[in-house]
């Protein structure tokens, strides 16, 4: 399952990194790449455990970034 989510607050490109690679790690994602420009998850997950996977994403994200909010479209 293919799914873009937008980002509010991620501050800089070196936290965008730091995002990408720990959502890399989550158990279920296949892919992910974050947009620092355009404030963007672009992401590849497994679409059976889409709930358990947002959650570890959003929970890995606010360790990165604590002011960043993950917009689920």
């Amino acid at each position: 399952m293919k799914k873009i989510i937008k980002l509010q607050n991620l501050d800089c490109a070196n936290c965008a990194t730091k995002m990408e690679n720990a959502i890399s790690e989550v158990e279920g994602v296949e892919n992910a790449t974050v947009n620092f420009m355009t404030q963007k998850i672009k992401l590849e997950i497994d679409e059976k455990n889409y709930d358990t996977i947002m959650k570890e994403i959003k929970k890995v994200c606010k360790k990165v970034e604590p002011d960043c909010t993950l917009i689920d479209e």
